[in-house]
């Protein structure tokens, strides 16, 4: 409902509302302009070129509603016997039948082409047909947000400033290297494409797969793929091993025993879940059967998500760099089970 129509449906106090929203607008705009003026600042020093700084931060306002997803993005479901919420319904919701589908049908689709791209980053084309279908529904939900809007005004609010500033500055990077101003469109929270890369990760490993001079993530599932594939390898992903497999973890197990006593320097709270990391071998040695083909040689981590009487995974490295990607448990362990039942 706009301004005109407000003004026809309310009588006198809300004259006085609405002249106190224009002055908190205008506050707002005005404290909003003036960090941006220092945000330009900050990135002619970075060598931006003034073109660039006018075509991205050109005619910008505060978009509340971005700052308001932001501020809500956590969501609160019942927590299970582990203290967190559980994994099952998470999985039910992103791993949907339509979901698996759509990812074998993009397999088909894309035989060849993922089958070179495995080839060449070494990286398992189920994995990466998987990323896809989690951050766009196989490109179908690539968000329609402004980006640099989106960016400045998670900035300017400041709660993550250190996060959302250098983003939109890398933004600014992009137009400088030929990214069109009206390809800035994606999530509010500044992720864009279908692989939804921030801009600093665009900038340092998007790949120009087909060779026509743009690294166009946006359009081309060439550049998507090899892309993402080149995201999992610069983080590390070991080829020829599994993410991780269904494990078979006796009742006998002293859990206690094999607590993982390191704190992780980065998102402890997901990491801190994962047991001690021990061999294949060694877990066999205390009852743990992998269900699934994974060498005697292989360092793991025991994982219940849900509990001892529920199903447990022993994890590679390779779970660790799907984390990289999305740093939470319910996203990597959905993607590596996405990935599997694409595979199938």
């Amino acid at each position: 409902m706009g301004p005109m129509a407000q003004a026809q449906l309310l009588v006198a106090e809300p004259v006085v509302q609405d002249v106190n929203a224009t002055v908190a607008e205008a506050g707002a705009n005005s404290s909003f302009d003036a960090y941006l003026g220092e945000v330009a600042g900050r990135a002619r020093a970075q060598g931006i070129s003034q073109r660039a700084i006018d075509q991205v931060l050109g005619g910008l306002t505060v978009n509340q509603r971005v700052i308001s997803l932001d501020r809500d993005n956590l969501r609160s479901t019942s927590p299970n016997s582990t203290g967190f919420s559980p994994l099952a319904p998470y999985l039910r919701t992103h791993n949907s039948q339509a979901r698996i589908d759509g990812g074998r049908a993009a397999m088909r689709r894309l035989g060849g082409l993922a089958a070179e791209v495995e080839q060449t980053y070494g990286v398992p084309e189920a994995i990466v047909i998987a990323i896809w279908g989690h951050e766009t529904a196989y490109g179908a939900v690539k968000g329609s947000f402004d980006l640099p809007r989106s960016l400045a005004s998670l900035a300017w609010e400041g709660r993550r400033r250190e996060l959302f500033e250098p983003e939109l500055i890398a933004t600014m990077r992009m137009v400088d290297q030929g990214v069109p101003r009206a390809s800035l469109v994606g999530s509010y929270a500044g992720a864009f494409g279908n692989p939804q890369f921030l801009p600093s990760v665009y900038l340092r490993l998007a790949v120009d797969g087909d060779r026509d001079g743009d690294k166009d993530i946006w359009n081309s599932d060439v550049d998507t793929l090899h892309s993402v594939a080149n995201y999992f390898r610069d983080a590390g992903w070991r080829p020829g091993q599994p993410w991780g497999v269904r494990a078979y973890v006796p009742n006998s197990l002293d859990r206690d025993a094999v607590v993982n006593q390191v704190t992780s320097p980065v998102c402890p709270r997901v990491h801190g879940r994962h047991s001690q990391w021990k061999t294949v071998r060694e877990w066999r040695a205390l009852g743990v059967q992998p269900m699934g083909p994974l060498g005697d040689d292989v360092m793991a981590s025991l994982f219940e998500p849900d509990g001892p009487a529920a199903p447990g995974y022993l994890l590679t490295q390779n779970y660790r760099v799907i984390l990289e990607y999305n740093c939470s448990n319910y996203y990597a362990m959905s993607v590596g089970l996405l990935a599997d039942e694409i595979s199938r």
